[in-house]
């Protein structure tokens, strides 16, 4: 990863195998800063965020999209069985197949986000993913609050308004579709499906992403 992304030092890496079970542990350096939340979604309708941290952020998602990498965030063999069936409330079909792949946190959140100078925490799954992938999870965290959620859209509006973009979010939205069924953020399900439906029709106006 490179040097220039803000992000705790690895220190120490532990891994074993006991009772049938493989187990990994990272030692990171103490991170300055506070989180943005306590939780995954913002616990305010506008995080106050500067400008300078959005900007950061940004120069950050891009550093980290052109990483070389052989882990893996999100598997297309995910996408093809989980997208039609969490998707298929927009009544026609879905797309599965990303046009382009790129290295992604991978939990990009409002509680692996520090300020008031940006810092990015929890890297245990980075890897490959849909181009656009972290700016439209945090997005979709954001989207139960309204104000949080269009800074989200104004701050990363190159990403998101792109065809990787819409593709992204549809695959985000699908995770956290299937995440709910666990109990994980339910009250964020009504505005997901809202803006699923959204992303849709943009999709089907442009012509542009198919069903594989």
């Amino acid at each position: 990863m490179p040097s220039q992304v803000p992000r705790p030092g690895l220190r120490l890496v532990r891994q074993w195998v006991e009772g049938g079970y493989a187990y990994k542990a990272e030692l990171y350096d103490h991170t300055a800063g506070e989180t943005v939340s306590p939780t995954p979604t913002p616990v305010t309708d506008e995080p106050p965020l500067t400008a300078t941290w959005w900007s950061d952020l940004r120069t950050a998602l891009g550093r980290v999209s052109t990483v070389d990498t052989d882990r893996t965030a999100v598997r297309q063999a995910y996408l093809d069985r989980a997208m039609p069936k969490y998707l298929a409330f927009l009544g026609g079909p879905v797309p599965t197949a990303p046009r382009a792949w790129s290295t992604a946190h991978g939990d990009l959140h409002w509680a692996n986000l520090t300020g008031p100078e940006l810092g990015i925490l929890d890297w245990e799954g980075w890897g490959t993913a849909p181009a656009g992938y972290d700016a439209a999870l945090l997005h979709a965290y954001s989207i139960g609050r309204p104000k949080a959620a269009e800074r989200v859209r104004q701050e990363l509006s190159p990403v998101l308004d792109s065809e990787d973009g819409r593709f992204a979010e549809l695959a985000v939205i699908t995770e956290l579709l299937q995440s709910a069924e666990r109990g994980d953020n339910v009250e964020l399900v009504p505005a997901l499906r809202q803006r699923a439906e959204e992303v849709w029709h943009r999709v089907s106006a442009d012509g542009v992403i198919r069903a594989q």
